[in-house]
């Protein structure tokens, strides 16, 4: 039995290395390769490409690595078409992985899709495409299932792999010990993100964010745990060069640590924020693009929301800040609020509580079920 997988980034190694574990309970003599993380590798996997040179966000930014991304795309339709494998999934990066399947579909390989692309908030009529590409979809939430039950695409809701890792209820306390801070003050949580663009559009801005808190909050502490240890050094150099002292610490990873042991978080719209709304924590939503990125999406966007938190509501429960409305003042502001309002804060964590208990399906089981009812068919 072999398996190919393609996986676009960090979010995407980690749901790749659950189902590779369930998958090998299922089929012990299985061989995994594609594209993958040090989380697929750990579990056996074989890596073609570093998994980072798939790791690009936004319209303009693909373009400088348009050619590359096809070459590699281009090798691995060339070699699975001359030794299929039993199976493909491609998981999340749409805009890569939509194609290959199509390509690999139409020769005769059986394809599956992990993570449904946001079809539902923008360009819908990809879902025409994706009916031409996939045997199965896999979805981590409900509402993204019932479009595809409406275009008639098989589709499977399998849950969500951090709702069956991260209890209903996480203390404080240890997380604040195991990071040395003081469990008496405030602590906020800044996360402006994994990728190195993002660190740098939100980085800045997160710290005057911070500075512009303390001028009402001068008993607060500030935590920002860093993806890596490139990230780690770019935010060092970034409080290095600031004019103001702030009482930030920067840690290597730990983010679900730094978030635990927060009050309040500030984070790049992404994965983090359902991770930091399963940890029931307040939040504030920031994101920046390239200007031309920005002017293009807002014309195709039809979702009012970027959060998760937010779509899988239905409704705002975390405030959003989006490029010119990103701003220290308003975000201070939000996350200030955040910190101060006990009974709105209460009533969120009954919310996000809620959602939590309806996300916990052990996904990587459920992913790995329908994996193995398609390779059957």
């Amino acid at each position: 039995m072999r398996i190919a997988i393609v996986a676009g980034e960090t979010s995407g190694d980690m749901l790749g290395a659950g189902l590779i574990k369930s998958l090998k309970a299922r089929y012990p003599d299985a061989e995994f390769e594609g594209i993958g993380g040090p989380l697929m590798q750990a579990q056996g996997f074989k890596s073609f490409v570093p998994m980072e040179r798939l790791s690009v966000m936004g319209l303009v930014e693909v373009l400088g690595r348009l050619f590359e991304l096809l070459k590699v795309r281009r090798d691995l339709v060339k070699l699975w078409k001359k030794n299929p494998p039993d199976v493909f999934i491609g998981i999340d990066a749409p805009d890569f992985n939509l194609s290959l399947e199509q390509q690999l579909r139409e020769a005769g390989i059986k394809t599956a899709h992990y993570v449904s692309p946001s079809v539902w908030a923008w360009r819908e009529k990809r879902v025409f495409k994706i009916a031409k590409a996939v045997d199965l979809m896999l979805t981590l939430f409900p509402f993204e299932a019932k479009f595809y039950e409406k275009h008639q695409v098989p589709v499977k809701f399998v849950g969500h792999h951090l709702a069956d890792k991260i209890p209903f209820d996480t203390p404080v306390a240890p997380a604040r010990e195991d990071l040395g801070l003081d469990n008496k003050r405030p602590v906020v949580c800044l996360m402006p993100g994994s990728r190195s663009g993002e660190v740098e559009r939100l980085g800045a801005l997160f710290l005057q964010t911070a500075e512009r808190m303390l001028l009402k909050r001068n008993d607060l502490q500030f935590i920002i745990p860093a993806a890596s240890v490139e990230r780690r050094n770019q935010i060092e150099a970034m409080l290095a060069a600031y004019t103001a002292s702030l009482p930030v610490k920067v840690v290597l990873g730990q983010s679900h640590t730094c978030m635990a042991a927060a009050d309040t978080i500030l984070l790049a719209s992404g994965t983090a924020t359902l991770e930091a709304m399963l940890l029931k924590k307040p939040m504030v939503v920031s994101y920046i693009v390239a200007p031309l990125t920005y002017r293009i999406l807002k014309k195709l966007v039809t979702q009012p929301y970027i959060s998760l938190p937010n779509l899988l509501a239905g409704r705002e429960l975390v405030p959003e800040f989006i490029q010119h409305d990103a701003t220290p003042e308003n975000l201070s502001e939000a996350l200030l609020v955040r910190l101060e309002d006990s009974d709105a804060m209460h009533q969120l964590h009954e919310t996000f509580l809620f959602i939590h208990r309806l996300l916990k399906r052990n996904a990587d089981d459920e992913a790995a079920d329908a994996i193995s009812a398609l390779l059957n068919q």
